[in-house]
């Protein structure tokens, strides 16, 4: 029996690596335009941090996460990164800095999920954070980056969806009228949201249980929650946040039934969709998290941010195409060959050779697949001290010394 990826995961091969180096390199250009620092945290920390981060009615602490025991300690591959970074901004006394602090990450996932389009148990994500602004401007700022980001991938078929959650106090009430106008098909629902009822009945606003969907339309959930009636400083901020987006020529829709899927969300969340992925059509998602610092043990510190699966960029974005070496050696003398392999390279070139020393004619069959130009070393060539450099995209070929070689642009 054959040894295969565990299900749920996916080798990304040569032949795919081009796009996904394509997408890091526009992440590094945008963000650090504006100032936004890589940080990189393990793939795995202590449970307790997503138990108390990401909250114990989600999916992902209930039934998605990775959790190992070793030597008494309870460990977690992580289901999401932002946790990470709030530890690692609290270890590393970012919080001492002068704000905002602008932090993005790159890396692998892990949810023990069904596997489906765009969706795998390893995953990646690309993601921003920033730290220590209250005003909207933060808010705004972060879903300018996700736009930005995205369009610098060529991808322009977006739509930003927005909301606010209000505050702790302002969503008691809604709460109360959610769980009012959920109660009378409450037992149809699927067990997650039954339990969700008590324990944080938002979260059933973003089931996607099928049979569940049926009846928040029959029941005419949405007309029967309009939205949360936001206090006078959650409504001022969602204003003013609109306001700056409006400014910035953002298009936004605003989705009153837009939740998000994490607990520690306050005030603002939104979503970046886009129309080429059929119902599973979210390409980011994110808002404002304000109390998550002060949960995992800092001080009260206003925080937004956003994550985007870099699964789903890569299906959105057309193929790379994969850049050709420089050089391609064609010899029978490898070692002369492989002589001039090494100078080449030494230079700045990249430089291949066929190390079977194949026919000259095989040679310069591979090489017209993967390289500009062929070097060709041959009995005349050795005697008299040049090389004969074909160009492989249109044939012609000229003699040169190795000085004149390694003048040619690149």
């Amino acid at each position: 029996m054959s040894i295969k990826a565990p299900k749920g995961t996916k080798d990304i091969l040569p032949n795919e690596i081009t796009n996904w180096q394509h997408i890091e390199k526009v992440a590094n250009e945008v963000f650090s335009r504006a100032n936004v620092k890589e940080i990189r945290t393990p793939i795995f920390e202590d449970t307790d941090l997503f138990e108390r981060g990401v909250g114990d009615t989600t999916d992902i602490v209930n039934k998605e996460m990775y959790t190992f025991i070793k030597s008494d300690r309870s460990l977690t591959l992580r289901p999401e990164n932002t946790a990470g970074v709030v530890r690692a901004y609290l270890e590393h006394g970012f919080h001492r800095e002068s704000p905002p602090v602008k932090l993005w990450y790159k890396g692998p996932m892990f949810r023990y999920e069904r596997p489906q389009a765009g969706r795998q148990r390893q995953f990646h994500q690309i993601g921003v954070e920033m730290f220590g602004v209250q005003d909207a401007s933060a808010d705004a700022e972060c879903i300018m980056l996700a736009t930005e980001f995205l369009k610098g991938l060529g991808l322009n078929d977006l739509v930003v969806e927005i909301n606010s959650l209000g505050c702790n106090v302002c969503r008691k009430e809604y709460k109360e009228n959610l769980k009012k106008a959920i109660a009378p098909f409450l037992d149809g629902l699927c067990e997650d949201c039954k339990s969700r009822y008590e324990k944080n009945p938002l979260r059933i606003l973003d089931c996607k249980n099928e049979t569940c969907n049926k009846l928040f339309e029959e029941y005419n959930l949405k007309e029967a929650v309009s939205g949360i009636n936001l206090c006078d400083e959650c409504s001022t901020h969602y204003d003013k946040l609109k306001s700056y987006l409006d400014a910035l020529n953002i298009k936004y829709e605003e989705n009153t039934f837009l939740v998000r899927g994490l607990d520690y969300y306050t005030k603002t969340v939104f979503e970046i969709k886009s129309n080429s992925l059929g119902s599973q059509n979210a390409v980011c998602g994110g808002g404002r998290y304000d109390g998550l610092v002060e949960t995992l043990g800092g001080v009260h510190t206003p925080a937004v941010g956003w994550a985007m699966g870099v699964e789903r960029l890569n299906a959105l974005i057309p193929q790379v195409e994969q850049d050709k070496l420089d050089f391609f050696v064609v010899s029978d003398n490898q070692l002369e060959a492989f002589k001039l392999l090494v100078q080449l390279r030494k230079n700045g070139f990249s430089a291949e050779l066929d190390y079977n020393s194949r026919k000259f004619a095989k040679q310069l069959e591979k090489a017209s697949k993967i390289a500009k130009y062929a070097v060709i070393i041959g009995e005349d060539e050795l005697k008299n001290n040049y090389y004969t450099i074909k160009d492989l995209s249109n044939a012609t070929q000229e003699r040169k010394t190795f000085e004149e070689l390694i003048k040619i642009n690149k």
